[in-house]
């Protein structure tokens, strides 16, 4: 099955900063994939892991600050990191610019409607315990890091 997403026709989640590509259904189950930018000093995500899905990250442009299990990494333009399953992590713009993120999970669940719904708690329309709600409906499961919180 091929997919072609012409930068234009990406849905543009503005609030967080998504640019949705392919998800789940589009890609004969393949695989789910989105960008985003992370403002300098906005957390991208907290600590929290996937059961089922692996994550690969591409930094496009700027420095990402990188929790992966209890370490912290930091990459730049160009780097490529592969989070396996069951691997906490977090991520937020390092530095004084934006950072701009390829994000493909593979072996995942259908996605593109959790990033909805973190759009939706950017804005104030629905809580962030509505969002914790779904975590086995999403494979994104909240965890504690104290290697994230003392960073």
């Amino acid at each position: 099955m091929t997919v072609l997403i012409r930068a234009g026709e990406a849905e543009q989640l503005a609030a967080s900063g998504v640019s949705l590509l392919a998800d789940v259904p589009d890609t004969g189950g393949h695989l789910t994939s989105h960008r985003s930018v992370f403002q300098p000093g906005k957390e991208g995500a907290p600590p929290h892991l996937h059961r089922e899905a692996a994550e690969l990250f591409f930094v496009l442009k700027g420095t990402l600050r990188v929790l992966v299990g209890a370490e912290i990494l930091e990459l730049g333009q160009g780097d490529f990191l592969h989070v396996p399953p069951n691997t906490p992590h977090a991520f937020e713009a390092a530095g004084d610019e934006a950072a701009e993120v390829l994000f493909v999970l593979t072996h995942a669940k259908p996605r593109f409607g959790y990033y909805r719904l973190l759009e939706s708690a950017y804005r104030g329309e629905t809580t962030w315990p509505e969002v914790a709600k779904t975590s086995t409906l999403y494979d994104n499961h909240y965890v504690e890091s104290p290697a994230w919180q003392g960073r």
